[in-house]
């Protein structure tokens, strides 16, 4: 085995798989075209020897590490050159000087590894050098360099100096280092360091000259006490749709992964997606999300192999904090995800509870196939928009069920779907009762298996609350958050509940963090949101959030009654009457009584507050706007006579036909074309009070009998007014 010293460059193209997702077949005639126009002739001229191009980058020896850096110099001019091109390729080069491996034509060792990690610390059309390579050059080319201090890299386990080379003529043979001041907390020290920092920034881009130094970023947000991260979109390399699954599946492992850390702040998954297009610097993202650090990488699948690249950067500097590629089996995709979230929290001096440590530990699934079925089930959204996704979401959760019944996550997304077909009456997938069930087993079995399981107790929480258990609702929510603490939606749901239990300062509080967490939510944790702050008698807050959330979703009935109710509190009376005409044109039985029974669950003065500010809107009393006249309301002992063995046959206001049976036990049978219930019936207080099993969170729901004495709507001898409905019926033969 030949060992020898040399000089090392190796270069790499910056955003090559971004690019190549655009146009692959272009941009790698880039490539080439800039190895055959510049790259290799520069190598030539200076006694260099081409070993290998690895995809987007090459590597290179030299005896000289003169010649070595007079050659990355020479290219990096050139490349500025193109700079009025529409379109052109930009490298990082590094370049570092120790001993080395030779095998036949190719290099390996440490040295080769140094320069591969010190690469990525360059920025684009920029050159570092290490501090062996620093000390053979100094003056003797006339270029500068700016001290980087001793960088920690990867596998190297002493500390590497590092340094940025400047083509300022006024910095030739200086050298520049940004030095710690010795005596803290003096304003004169302190004002130096500033102005040391303001003049680098002008150095720090080195193929420019009298070029304005870069503006720090400005932050949407204050940045958090505490590291901040965002996980941007991995790019699906493969180009591809069937793949951008996996893709996002890792990005979402990561954040929620990362979000378990109580030492971390990192932002929600559909912030990150949403400003995934946004042009500009890695520096503008992180600005607009507020966030110190951004990871950023790709993926491509070749059958059974994974390439993952990712990478760290310090928003703030700008400068990459950790690089890494793999080049794994997919079997190894938890292990590398791990490895992922072992380096970010080491690179952030993280430090982790024996709890979190043991979290982080678990592997969701070790089955693959179920891992990439639950991955699809996620792709489709947690934010569903429609009844067939709805469906297709549950088959996939399922699918990867069967594959592995101890897969927590994917009993926790079933449970998801469960809760929200149960809470908004979806009775297109499952009936109230069924659906409610489901979530509750799936919920259950989800913990059973990992009793940490965010998703799952979030779900939890909200049975319990519309069930009326506010107190084990409060415990469930709680340990949602303290098992994820970076989890928005978690904070979103453990507002609402102290939004509902009385606790509105604290539900404000939660639900500001919540949307720190995620600062462009999706719209319907704006409605959310808004709804916290209604209940919380901020109003001008709600009406923002809601306003926002109804332009992206115009047909969901609870937009528009709660803005209808947030507006009449202020007195915005138009407004309130628009937001009330577009709800009873969704949902024209919209009533005071049926939100009085829907929300019964809720503390006595909200639930005032709410049924008063939605009668001021114009809702009114029962469905329809049905008013009748007390001489025609029937009693109860004539109610009696009209439940005892018989049959109702007649029309509800919409038009729907029914027939309903009573039978001399107080049971009942209603049927329509669609629909088949069967339940329990008595009266009390002038009223028929029925309860359907399954159906309106079952609910005992109460209503009037009235003599039909205006025949012009429908020829039926009654009407029967209940919260949810308006029938017109006659007595069937016996």
């Amino acid at each position: 085995m030949e060992r020898h010293l040399a000089a090392i460059l190796i270069a790499d193209v910056v955003g090559y798989s971004r690019l190549s997702q655009i146009d692959e077949e272009g941009t790698r005639a880039l490539f080439q075209a800039d190895m055959y126009e510049i790259i290799t002739p520069s190598i030539g001229a200076h006694n260099g020897r081409l070993v290998k191009t690895m995809g987007d980058g090459l590597l290179v020896e030299f005896y000289s590490v003169v010649d070595a850096v007079r050659c990355a110099v020479k290219v990096q001019q050139s490349k500025a050159e193109q700079a009025a091109r529409p379109l052109r390729l930009d490298f990082r080069i590094g370049v570092n000087l120790g001993d080395i491996i030779v095998e036949g034509e190719d290099i390996h060792g440490d040295s080769v590894n140094i320069a591969a990690r010190i690469q990525a610390l360059a920025e684009p059309g920029g050159i570092v050098i290490s501090g062996t390579a620093y000390d053979q050059l100094k003056t003797k080319l006339a270029v500068g360099y700016v001290s980087l201090g001793e960088q920690k890299v990867k596998n190297i386990a002493e500390p590497v100096r590092v340094y940025r080379i400047v083509l300022d003529p006024a910095l030739a043979g200086k050298t520049v280092g940004i030095r710690k001041s010795r005596i803290s907390g003096r304003v004169a020290a302190a004002g130096l360091v500033v102005a040391l920092l303001a003049g680098l920034l002008a150095w720090w881009q080195p193929w420019t000259f009298n070029r304005t130094p870069a503006p720090v970023p400005r932050f949407a947000y204050p940045l958090p006490d505490k590291p901040s991260v965002a996980v941007l979109p991995f790019i699906n390399v493969n180009g591809d749709e069937e793949h951008d699954h996996l893709a996002e599946g890792l990005t979402d492992d990561l954040i929620t992964e990362l979000s378990k850390v109580s030492g971390l702040f990192v932002i929600a998954r559909h912030s990150v997606f949403a400003v995934a297009d946004m042009s500009g610097k890695v520096q503008d993202v992180a600005a607009e999300l507020g966030v110190h650090y951004v990871l950023e990488g790709t993926l491509q699948q070749a059958g059974a192999r994974l390439r993952i690249n990712v990478k760290l950067i310090d928003a703030v500097s700008g400068l990459s904090l950790w690089a890494e590629r793999y080049d794994r089996q997919y079997a190894d995709i938890f292990a590398v995800q791990d490895d992922v979230i072992g380096k970010i929290i080491s690179a952030l001096s993280v430090k982790l509870s024996e709890g979190e440590r043991n979290q982080l530990a678990r592997i969701p699934t070790d089955n693959l196939e179920a891992y990439d079925y639950y991955l699809r089930a996620e792709h489709k959204g947690i934010a569903f928009s429609d009844v067939e996704t709805y469906r297709q979401a549950l088959s996939l959760y399922q699918k990867a069920i069967d594959l592995d019944p101890n897969f927590a996550n994917a009993h926790a997304g079933i449970a998801r779907i469960a809760v929200d077909v149960w809470r908004n009456d979806y009775t297109f997938l499952w009936s109230a009762a069924v659906a409610r069930k489901i979530a509750y087993d799936a919920a259950g079995q989800a913990l059973k298996l990992d009793p940490k399981n965010a998703r799952a107790l979030s779900v939890l929480a909200l049975l319990q609350l519309v069930d009326g258990r506010d107190g084990e609702a409060m415990d469930s929510a709680t340990r949602a958050v303290a098992a994820q603490p970076s989890d928005a939606e978690a904070a979103g749901n453990l507002a609402l509940i102290l939004a509902q239990t009385d606790r509105q300062q604290d539900a404000t509080a939660e639900i500001d963090r919540a949307l720190r967490l995620d600062p462009t939510p999706p719209p319907s944790f704006r409605l959310l949101a808004g709804i916290v702050f209604y209940m919380s008698r901020d109003n001008d807050r709600a009406i923002a959030l809601m306003e926002s959330a109804r332009s992206a979703l115009p047909d969901a009935e609870p937009v528009h009654e709660y803005l209808a109710a947030a507006y009449a509190s202020n007195r915005a009376r138009q407004q309130a009457s628009k937001e009330t005409q577009a709800l009873l044109q969704l949902f024209p039985d919209s009533n005071i009584t049926y939100y009085s029974y829907l929300y019964d669950y809720w503390q006595a003065d909200d639930l005032q507050y709410h049924l008063t500010n939605l009668q001021t809107a114009g809702i009114p009393d029962w469905p329809f706007g049905f008013k009748g006249a007390d001489a025609d309301r029937l009693t109860e002992t004539e109610l009696r006579a009209l439940i005892d063995d018989k049959t109702w046959i007649g029309k509800h206001r919409n038009g729907t036909d029914f027939i309903q049976h009573f039978d001399k036990a107080g049971n009942t049978a209603y049927r329509t074309a669609n629909t088949s219930l069967t339940g329990v019936v008595q009266t009390q207080n002038d009223q028929i009070c029925e309860t359907f099993g399954g159906f309106f969170r079952d609910r005992m729901v109460c209503g009037y009998v009235y003599r039909n004495t205006d025949k012009r709507d429908n020829p039926a001898a009654y009407i029967h007014v209940t919260p949810q409905s308006l029938k017109f019926f006659s007595l069937g033969p016996v």
